[in-house]
């Protein structure tokens, strides 16, 4: 990516960050009726899944948000939304008010899923703690290459203007 892209991947990396983290807080901070929502739809062991909901929102939002194992958290994320889009917005099963409101959801999942499969294939960019990762070892490799090494760290062996 070049420079500009890579501000792009930051601020959609933000936008997408924004709704679970936001989400998974309130999950948590409403843990029984975030349980009774699961409960209500058939899904075993609520409890269990409201804080595996809760932990993949915060977390992997967070992780979205610092670019950190940003594809890591891009599949979680996938697995997260083609598990539970069709379970608590299954249109199809509903009438009127109902339907409509599950039907724009589950395309706005949908289309999140489509960000995230983007993200795996594009990743984070360069302005994310896997880019800063990816660049520090390329970099020294590099500055070796060109004889940018200060003397000092040669670590013993003469300088090239020292001889």
């Amino acid at each position: 990516m070049n420079g500009q892209n890579d501000a792009v991947a930051l601020f959609g990396r933000i936008a997408m960050s924004v709704i679970f983290i936001t989400s998974g807080f309130g999950k948590a901070m409403g843990f029984a009726g975030t349980e009774h929502m699961i409960e209500s739809k058939g899904v075993p062991l609520p409890e269990i899944a409201a804080v595996i909901a809760i932990l993949i929102e915060v977390g992997g939002g967070l992780a979205l948000l610092l670019g950190w194992k940003t594809r890591w958290a891009a599949v979680a994320f996938v697995v997260f939304l083609v598990v539970i889009t069709p379970i608590f917005h299954g249109f199809w099963t509903m009438e009127g008010a109902a339907r409509s409101a599950n039907q724009i959801n589950f395309m706005k999942n949908l289309t999140i899923l489509g960000g995230f499969l983007l993200l795996y294939a594009f990743g984070p960019g360069r302005y994310s703690v896997d880019g800063a990762l990816r660049r520090r070892p390329f970099q020294r490799q590099f500055a070796a290459a060109r004889g940018a090494i200060p003397a000092f760290a040669n670590r013993g062996r003469p300088s090239p203007d020292r001889r």
